[in-house]
């Protein structure tokens, strides 16, 4: 055998072998309370790990810009984002792609919730809200923060600054409800998932706060997978990945996101989310 062909066959060994050994690492918008998360995704890491056969490691982080930074960087290779936050990260590192959403992600909803001091009256119609105090979410959250703005300047007519006595951002859907309970923001916007998860839990006082308002539907959560992890861990991999997401059955799994199920994502899908972002100025 001709020594060219000895060492090219030398440097694929050398990367299949790197392939193989390489560990694929994800992360995770922390819209919940962190210990929830761990348990959650590293189950995930379990599953992805044994479906592909590689060594696959969940990295916490503790913000959703942190998320997007963390993927930018390839120091994550496949994240679960909100809408904004995929659009954000899909921005900034061409060819990656949307590839599963949760099936209820498709039609994916805000509500609006307020201590019961203000007296508001749940309603089909949109509340008046002039001169509460007001919590968001995350500042970067689609549920949390992006559509809820938008539908309140929508439906108000002027911008949240003129609307709101003080506006906060508690950081996670979990601390949203708690501040709200708590009084300390008298309305509030919160992930529905979240929100129907607490009280089935038995973690919500529904006599000191409740839902007041019930979004439209919109698309949100995704998995984004990073562009070039076929030429990391092999061809076909991200054909792989999306599979196995998709395939996701364990209903112990899916519950804790919790899900009905995984279905196939395209970053088209969230072209609505990015036209709201730009809309409100959170895009350019």
């Amino acid at each position: 055998m001709k020594l060219t062909h000895l060492l090219a066959a030398s440097f694929l060994s050398l990367f299949s072998t790197f392939a193989l050994s390489a560990t694929f690492t994800f992360t995770a918008i922390p819209d919940e309370d962190e210990s929830q998360l761990r348990t959650r995704f590293d189950k995930v890491a379990d599953y992805l790990s044994e479906q592909l056969g590689v060594e696959v490691k969940y990295i916490p982080v503790k913000s959703y810009s942190a998320a997007v930074t963390a993927f930018r960087n390839n120091q994550v290779q496949l994240a679960w984002f909100g809408g904004l936050s995929g659009v954000q990260a899909r921005r900034l590192v061409p060819g990656s792609e949307a590839i599963a959403q949760g099936f209820e992600d498709q039609y994916f909803k805000s509500y609006l919730i307020a201590h019961q001091s203000t007296e508001i009256v749940p309603s089909s119609n949109f509340p008046l809200l002039n001169d509460y105090t007001f919590t968001f979410g995350s500042k970067d959250s689609t549920s949390g923060r992006l559509m809820p703005q938008f539908f309140i300047e929508r439906n108000l007519g002027k911008p949240i600054e003129q609307i709101f006595k003080r506006i906060g951002f508690s950081g996670d859907h979990s601390r949203t409800i708690s501040q709200v309970e708590a009084g300390v923001y008298q309305v509030g916007a919160v992930n529905y998932k979240v929100w129907d998860t607490a009280v089935e839990k038995g973690e919500v006082d529904t006599s000191k706060v409740n839902v007041i308002w019930e979004s439209p539907s919109y698309p949100d959560y995704q998995w984004t997978v990073r562009a070039g992890v076929d030429d990391s861990f092999g061809a076909g991999f991200k054909e792989k990945l999306t599979k196995t997401l998709i395939g996701m059955t364990d209903k112990d799994l899916l519950a804790s996101f919790p899900r009905e199920s995984f279905v196939p994502a395209h970053n088209n899908d969230y072209e609505p989310i990015e036209r709201v972002a730009k809309t409100i100025g959170m895009l350019d």
